[in-house]
């Protein structure tokens, strides 16, 4: 049996995530933005937290992670080239690494860009990916420390994940990203459609993480930097992919 993916609502747009297998009955936490509502959601289901996974060392990410340590002698796990500014890891991970996780394989991937050093973890037996600020739904994270072509390599990276990879983002951000992405992909019928269902889910408050990597690659412009369509309309017709990606990163950070 698949193991159960529960999302979780943190401050006021992270999202944490939950792992949990029934066979294993064990649980593990993907990023602990703050304690009470990760508490509040494994009181409610019974489980213990055995595993913490950090994705990076943002306070957004990592504010509950001593706390629930403390309450559940959870594992910590996260990435070797950014420990020296994570909470203390009891296991550290880097590019390439398997670890198992509720009993199943998780594999690390380097998705810097967002930060030096931050990482997602890919779960085939849950067909999910938790990528927090790497690839975001309709998104992608701010380059606050990598380069657009560190970006670029990360998303492309995880772009190769089957189409039907869950992709567990960090944020609420989507309806603002919708907005965004029509401004440099007017013609996509596909992400006019999403745009709608997007801002139809939010008005009644509803969760748009997570998504489908096949949504993602057929709607987030920063997975589409190859497409003639936007290159044709930001006349970057001869530009590299990296070059495109980061004029649309660009025009993203000044909408």
């Amino acid at each position: 049996m698949a193991p159960t993916i529960l999302t979780i609502t943190c401050r006021t747009d992270n999202y944490a995530f939950l792992i949990h297998d029934e066979d294993t009955g064990e649980t593990a936490l993907v990023d602990a933005p703050e304690a009470a509502p990760i508490i509040a959601a494994l009181e409610e289901k019974g489980w213990n937290l055995d595993t913490i996974l950090i994705t990076h060392h943002h306070p957004d990410h990592v504010e509950g992670v001593d706390e629930l340590r403390q309450r559940y002698g959870s594992k910590v796990v996260g990435g070797k080239a950014d420990a020296h500014r994570l909470p203390a890891l009891d296991v550290a991970v880097a590019e390439g690494d398997k670890i198992t996780v509720t009993g199943h394989p998780v594999q690390v991937i380097d998705v810097s860009g967002h930060t030096v050093g931050h990482i997602a973890f890919y779960m085939p037996a849950a067909s999910a990916v938790f990528t927090a600020d790497s690839l975001m739904a309709l998104g992608c994270g701010r380059l606050f420390e990598g380069t657009a072509a560190q970006m670029w390599e990360s998303l492309s990276k995880l772009a190769t994940l089957p189409d039907d990879t869950t992709v567990c983002s960090g944020h609420e951000y989507t309806e603002a990203n919708a907005r965004f992405a029509l401004t440099v992909d007017p013609g996509n019928e596909a992400l006019k459609a999403r745009a709608h269902a997007v801002a139809a889910a939010r008005a009644v408050h509803e969760p748009t993480v997570p998504s489908t990597l096949a949504e993602e690659k057929e709607t987030n412009p920063f997975l589409r930097a190859a497409d003639p369509d936007i290159r044709a309309y930001l006349d970057m017709e001869d530009a590299t992919d990296v070059e495109v990606f980061a004029e649309i990163r660009k025009r993203k950070d000044n909408f």
